[in-house]
């Protein structure tokens, strides 16, 4: 665990069975893991959200069209949550979207220097304005004219208006797992910021829900 990273203290645990009712069975069974219905998920968040069904399941699909809908290429949405991760020091979500943003074609190097922004990569104008677009959001609340200007450039409307709401959605989240305590899943090579798993294992790449018959398999849990 690098310097960064403090322990995790539940707050908020993962849901009972005895208190398990259809309703918490389908935020569970969402994303479509495995016997998850029955056996309930082995992702941590989705078994805290399990708590809050009617929340649980709106968050589910609002976070579905981010993740997986998204009119951004996944190589932008990478670059945003790996930010947004670094920026309000989620744990969970960096250790997730590592696997996810190898699997879009960002090495390690390239991550590393997600984490160090503005300092150091090889980056282009335009994912230079999808970095800086998180910290102007985080920051201000707001994009400023320059950034907005230069990100219209190259993203269409609907492009821009999902920025918009994937930095959000993604600092909401983070919000959340801190504050509710939600620990890096039990079995998993947890990558830190400093991108060092505790296997001392290079990281690989993982795939999102459905992306390949064996997804579940990539997470090591």
């Amino acid at each position: 665990m690098s310097d960064t990273e403090a322990p995790i203290e539940p707050r908020i645990l993962p849901l009972p069975r005895a208190e398990w009712t259809d309703a918490a069975r389908d935020v569970f069974a969402f994303w479509g893991e495995p016997n998850a219905w029955e056996e309930g998920s082995k992702t941590n968040v989705m078994m805290v959200m399990g708590n809050h069904p009617e929340l649980g399941k709106a968050y589910n699909v609002w976070g579905k069209h981010l993740l997986m809908a998204n009119t951004l290429s996944t190589r932008y949405l990478e670059l945003i949550i790996l930010r947004v991760a670094w920026r309000v020091k989620s744990a969970y979500e960096w250790h997730n979207h590592v696997g996810y943003g190898l699997n879009a074609g960002l090495t390690l190097e390239d991550i590393a220097a997600i984490r160090d922004f503005p300092e150091g990569g090889n980056w282009s104008a335009q994912d230079a304005a999808v970095l800086r677009s998180v910290g102007e959001l985080i920051d201000d609340g707001t994009l400023s004219d320059e950034t907005w200007a230069e990100l219209s450039g190259f993203l269409d409307r609907r492009q821009m208006m999902d920025l918009v709401f994937s930095i959000g959605h993604y600092v909401m989240t983070s919000w959340a797992l801190s504050s509710f305590g939600v620990a890096i899943e039990g079995g998993a090579d947890r990558i830190g910021f400093d991108l060092k798993t505790a296997s001392g294992k290079i990281p690989g790449k993982t795939y999102k829900p459905g992306e390949t018959d064996d997804w579940t398999d990539t997470r090591g849990y």
